[in-house]
């Protein structure tokens, strides 16, 4: 019954898919199972012939594998490996270099024989590309074949580097990389303009012949195509589904990595559910969504055409339902951020008491705040409270550097015309004017540099914060040591990040922290930031009795925004308050027309804001709530 039940359920999903509860996890049985593979072979007197993939994806597998070498004698000295790509061209001693990324991560921590390990070469003449290709084919299928291929996915639903376009019998060749592909790598290469446009890969007819395939992925953020991938018509615009034709394939995803699936998504679709309300909301704005209806239009036909007759039996009449639903919603609604004094809160998001409440706005780079939350901002200063804002980092890898040299020319005109000796600050200025030409992609500015980029986003931040209402002294700069590597990697989290922030919240006493709850890239600096708020937050808590009384209210950033049926507190703008937040946003003239880091999304950031907080209004009104020009929205994380 067992059985049946989950085939039931991933009906859908046209090849093997395990889901772990996070990455670390899913790692770790990756890991075991290429350990298990060598162990045997080797055991047998055989070679392993493993196929291996970079990025971001398997690093916790590698770190897994090297672990195992020293602590449990794990022998790599049976194993030839062969490696999916490289860029072109692209020299192996280079940071972004695969050659580079597989010995730090992997080869440099095990005993493996160099001689057995294969990648691509990025050093080739492009006349000996072709020849090359055909015997890294030969030499692997002199070996055999792989024995495991090991697999991420890119947003394109590429393997390797097999674009949307690739053919399912392509061998390893020269490819030209889609533009997604080249956003994506744009922070390792300092811009996108430094991305190589071509690679070496793999085919997809290579990667097919593997004895076993594992395609793994992690984060919110491949969702997306991972649905595509898992259950779309097989399509070269999504190489990744050429998977579907094989039988030795497994996906290994997170949690937030299979969000997307059916089974997960949208489960009343599949099997029998328990309404617990949180899936009751998100099953009825899905249906109002879908059959673009107001909720209160939603009939008892609409429930049991679309999986939804066992909570139309269990908890109906749909009518009902549906009131239950819209309340909820439009109980999320409220022009009092912090709280409506003398009202009463029963049915409100925040607490009407303390009347004036101390609230802490948490800001990864200087500009979060205006650009996610700026309305709101305004308006918990408007409504008399005691409002604070922390920049967590500088935000100095994103300033262009030709704005360094204009900042530090006003610099010496300014010191000049006071009559200042301005020697030394010359002497500064012509070093920067003669690294900046020399610097390689993603090399790490001189001290002086990395200052006034600091500088300047300092300014900025104090400029908006100043306009939104704030007093100076409620105007924090953190600077968190993890980030203060003057490099696009980060250092990990240490206890000093932790203990900052710490300090700052037993400072302030908030009732009410605001903190960036984007998670869909677990590697970015606003996730990394929101864990040094809880963990914070968490420790405080068995010391300090004003922290049970502190409420952390999540908030998005300028690219997504939360689902409907997610959100806690709605707050509407009106068409001057868009207008207020817009001149806030404005003061970060280092980040307007065209950032450093602009994503895959050519609209400046304030269009970005603008468009977002505009559709969750509309959303709000399609499903039949009053009609406001633009909504901020936030939900409440429980530490």
């Amino acid at each position: 019954m067992a059985r049946l039940n989950l085939l039931e359920e991933t009906r859908y999903e046209k090849l093997p898919v395990t889901v772990y509860s996070d990455q670390k996890t899913a790692s770790i049985a990756v890991a075991n199972r290429i350990a298990a593979l060598i162990r045997k072979k080797t055991a047998n007197g055989e070679k392993t012939i493993l196929g291996l993939a970079t990025g971001v994806t398997p690093i916790a597998v590698y770190a897994e594998l090297v672990r195992q070498h020293k602590e449990e004698g794990l022998s790599f000295k049976q194993v030839i490996t062969f490696n999916l790509d490289e860029y072109y061209p692209m020299q192996p001693n280079a940071v972004q270099s695969y050659v580079t990324f597989m010995y730090d991560n992997l080869f440099s921590h095990i005993d493996i024989d160099k001689a057995n390990v294969n990648i691509p070469d990025g050093t080739l003449n492009k006349d000996e590309v072709t020849q090359f290709c055909l015997a890294y084919e030969q030499k692997i299928s002199k070996l055999g074949g792989l024995d495991l291929q090991i697999l991420g996915i890119g947003r394109t639903g590429h393997i390797g580097f097999n674009e949307p376009g690739s053919a399912p019998n392509s061998g390893t060749r020269l490819v030209t990389l889609d533009d997604l592909t080249r956003s994506d790598a744009s922070r390792d290469f300092g811009g996108k303009s430094n991305v190589p446009t071509k690679a070496i890969t793999m085919g997809i007819g290579t990667i097919f012949k593997a004895r076993e395939i594992i395609l793994m992925a992690w984060s919110q953020k491949k969702a997306p195509i991972i649905k595509k991938a898992v259950e779309g018509e097989i399509s070269g615009d999504v190489p990744a589904t050429f998977l579907q034709l094989s039988d030795n394939v497994e996906f290994v995803l997170d949690e937030a990595a299979a969000s997307s699936l059916t089974r997960f998504n949208t489960p009343w679709l599949v099997k029998d559910c328990i309404w617990e309300n949180k899936l009751k909301k998100k099953a009825v704005i899905w249906l109002a969504e879908t059959l673009k209806k107001p909720i209160l239009k939603l009939t008892e036909e609409d429930y049991n055409n679309h999986g939804m007759a066992q909570l139309a039996v269990e908890q109906g009449p749909v009518y009902d339902i549906n009131i239950d639903i819209f309340n909820q919603l439009q109980h999320t609604i409220t022009g009092w951020p912090g709280g409506k004094p003398n009202a009463d809160d029963t049915q409100r998001p925040e607490r009407a008491l303390p009347e004036q409440k101390r609230s802490i706005i948490f800001s990864p780079h200087p500009d979060d705040d205006v650009i996610s939350m700026g309305g709101t901002f305004i308006r918990l200063v408007d409504q008399g409270h005691d409002v604070h804002v922390a920049y967590q980092t500088s935000g100095n890898t994103a300033v262009w550097d030709d704005d360094v040299l204009r900042f530090v020319e006003f610099a010496i005109d300014f010191n000049h015309s006071a009559g200042e000796d301005t020697t030394k600050l010359k002497g500064i200025y012509e070093d920067m004017r003669a690294f900046m030409p020399t610097k390689k992609p993603n090399q790490i500015d001189t001290k002086e540099i990395r200052d006034v980029k600091g500088f300047i986003r300092k300014t900025e931040a104090i400029s908006g914060a100043r306009y939104a209402g704030l007093k100076d002294e409620n105007i924090h700069f953190m600077a968190l040591p993890f980030y203060e590597t003057g490099k696009i990697k980060k250092n990990a989290v240490g206890e000093e990040d932790v203990k900052l922030t710490m300090e700052l919240l037993q400072k302030i006493k908030p009732h009410q922290v605001f903190a960036a709850g984007d998670f869909a890239d677990p590697n970015g600096t606003h996730i990394v930031c929101f864990r040094i708020v809880v963990e914070a937050l968490n420790r405080l808590k068995a010391t300090e009795a004003w922290v049970s009384d502190c409420w952390l209210w999540m908030y998005r950033g300028a690219w997504h925004e939360f689902e409907t049926w997610e959100i806690e507190m709605a707050v509407p703008l009106s068409p001057q308050e868009v207008i207020r937040k817009r001149n806030a946003i404005f003061k970060h003239q280092s980040q307007k027309d065209r950032p450093v880091f602009p994503g895959d999304d050519a609209r400046e950031f304030w269009v970005r804001a603008e468009d977002r907080t505009r559709e969750t209004a509309q959303n709000y009104d399609k499903l039949g709530m009053a009609e406001y020009e633009a909504m901020e929205a936030f939900v409440r994380y429980h530490y």
